[in-house]
């Protein structure tokens, strides 16, 4: 397929690089002129535009920071987001916005497809991303080779804005395991117990998650702090998941506790932080720092 791309980021970078690799004509673009040129060098994709990206393209994929920029790349398209054309809208979006989206480029002819993704980096660069997906029927089947080219799981979750919604909601579940873990980690320490022990107890029993799993020794015992994703960002999905439950009317204390103490973590740390640096959130609360044996990281 002639595929236009927006957003050649920690995450989009590799995922294009999946798309050239299955065979695809990429076109890319970038306001970052230098990451472009290098995701271009590297795919042996043409360079775009802001204006020219989506001209002549069968589908155009945009996974980038939020809603607003996505908006702006949409604006900066025009008429060359033509009839016909499949939108990916890939970024974790704002549910309502996408919806409002797909409303006003339906009018068109151009279909909105919501497909946010999960998984991280490595597997971003091997193509086993968990895809959720939300839209028309006719519309997802002709990206899903697209999708496939990406992604190991893809997950239909409904009506174009769905896969927003859900992939805010799997972040909170996300961030409440990693909180939760880190917690149990520090108090555990400063009781005696062995950090590194403790990931290996808790992988072998019932308080395993995605974060012990993946992120406890690899970016946190190791002082790495570099997973690829955002602390901003995570706030950020978790404010989405809060509004989500707004609009729904659905009680959320403990989940609206959980979004104030990454907000809190994002605004001390300050910008540029990877997620996984919310461990020294928590490790300046209690005035003590976890540390993992040589070869935490393994």
């Amino acid at each position: 397929m002639r595929v236009g791309f927006v957003g050649v980021g920690n995450m989009g970078g590799p995922m294009a690089a999946r798309l050239a690799a299955a065979g695809h004509q990429l076109r890319l673009f970038d306001a970052d002129h230098g990451r472009a040129r290098a995701a271009a060098a590297r795919t042996g994709a043409e360079l775009a535009t802001a204006a020219t990206v989506a001209t002549d393209c069968e589908a155009v994929v945009t996974i980038l920071p939020t809603s607003r920029e996505v908006l702006e790349a949409v604006d900066a398209m025009g008429e060359a987001l033509a009839p016909g054309t499949v939108l990916v809208e890939m970024s974790s979006g704002l549910p309502s916005a996408t919806q409002a989206l797909a409303t006003r480029l339906g009018t068109r002819g151009v279909a909105v497809v919501d497909a946010p993704v999960s998984g991280g980096v490595a597997k971003a660069r091997t193509g086993d991303l968990a895809i959720m997906v939300g839209g028309a029927d006719g519309a997802v089947a002709c990206i899903t080779p697209l999708l496939r080219a990406m992604g190991k799981d893809i997950l239909r979750t409904g009506p174009v804005g769905s896969a927003h919604a859900m992939k805010a909601l799997n972040n909170l579940v996300s961030a409440a395991g990693f909180l939760a873990g880190i917690e149990a980690l520090l108090i555990g320490s400063r009781f005696g117990l062995d950090p590194a022990v403790m990931v290996d107890v808790l992988n072998a029993s019932t308080g395993r998650n995605n974060s012990t799993e993946r992120k406890f020794r690899q970016f946190v015992l190791s002082r790495t702090f570099d997973s690829g994703f955002g602390l901003d960002l995570m706030a950020k999905d978790l404010a989405t998941a809060l509004a989500v439950a707004h609009e729904t009317r659905t009680p959320a204390p403990f989940s609206a506790q959980c979004r104030e103490l990454w907000a809190a973590a994002a605004a001390l740390l300050g910008p540029g932080q990877d997620h996984t640096a919310m461990a020294t959130f928590c490790e300046k609360l209690a005035g003590s720092q976890l540390a993992g044996p040589p070869g935490a990281s393994r």
